[in-house]
């Protein structure tokens, strides 16, 4: 995939645009739109430009005119590795999607990579990881024979796992993050895997985890049923979702991440023939000052309820 430009590739331009941040963070928004469209001007094909400005428009209210900057985001970046069409989905300009762009996601971790954890656990107070582990171990104290860790990020739910586990094998859809974990040595196992067509044809697992992981899955039914495929009868399935207290199943939220309901995530455990260990609301992590209200489950293939 070519990579994002993060420059305009035109030094005016850039230049240009390095203001409109200036404007923008000071409170003018309207102000900071109108410069970063003349800079585009000088860049027409500058995808990164487009999306931002959209994000310029719609802060000053002009929805109208986000749509036109989206949509030419969308135009020159099909992949959507900026998630301009979760942008239009937010403001009701394009139906509801099942997943995001899997290019987003992508895109996003990559980016993130070097100071994920720093900002994750340091800044956002995220500790699902110790909480999954603690939850896994009241549900099936011992060892496994070999743990999936999908979505393995850069290793935070694995340095958990690795005690209690002979076999440890990663999944990632971000190599920038597949080689932060590399570095740690904990894994026996890393793989560049997108979750959204994920499949798992090894031997099967005892235990696969997928701590705030998720929220950057939407729908769940196909990745539950392939972890249950991927499990032998009575292994164990930990995760944490986001929460909504709405009537969706699930949600797409302004942070594009997506929140799921309480009653959706026993209906598809259910359907996949997994019965409830444990089932325990939690906080995953600040936003903005704000908690996040989730869930972490462990639930059992086969076990009676």
């Amino acid at each position: 995939m070519k990579p994002l430009q993060a420059s305009s590739g035109d030094l005016n331009a850039d230049r240009r645009a390095d203001f409109t941040e200036m404007l923008f963070v000071s409170g003018e928004p309207a102000q900071a739109a109108e410069l970063l469209l003349g800079a585009l001007e000088l860049a027409p094909q500058w995808a990164a430009g487009w999306f931002r400005l959209g994000e310029m428009q719609e802060a000053a209210g002009f929805l109208d005119q986000a749509i036109q900057a989206w949509t030419m985001a969308l135009k020159l970046d099909p992949a959507d590795r900026l998630g301009a069409s979760l942008k239009l989905q937010l403001i009701g300009h394009a139906p509801a999607a099942a997943a995001p762009p899997s290019a987003f996601v992508e895109t996003l971790f990559d980016h993130y990579a070097d100071s994920f954890e720093e900002a994750l656990v340091d800044k956002l107070g995220y500790r699902m990881p110790d909480f999954l582990d603690r939850a896994i171990r009241a549900a099936r104290p011992g060892r496994f024979r070999l743990a999936l860790d999908l979505g393995c990020g850069t290793g935070l739910m694995g340095e958990r796992l690795r005690p209690i586990v002979e076999r440890l094998e990663g999944y990632d859809i971000s190599a920038g993050m597949l080689r932060k974990a590399r570095a740690k040595g904990i894994y026996d196992r890393l793989s560049k895997a997108d979750l959204q067509h994920f499949s798992h044809t090894d031997a099967k697992a005892d235990l696969v985890v997928a701590a705030d992981v998720f929220i950057y899955v939407g729908a769940l039914e196909r990745i539950v049923g392939v972890v249950a495929e991927s499990l032998i009868d009575a292994g164990v399935f930990a995760f944490s979702v986001e929460t909504t207290a709405g009537g969706d199943d699930f949600v797409l939220q302004p942070s594009r991440r997506y929140a799921h309901s309480e009653a959706y995530v026993r209906r598809i455990l259910a359907a996949s023939g997994f019965a409830i260990l444990s089932f325990d609301r939690a906080v995953i992590r600040q936003d903005r000052s704000k908690p996040v209200d989730g869930l972490a489950v462990v639930a059992g293939k086969g076990h009676a309820v």
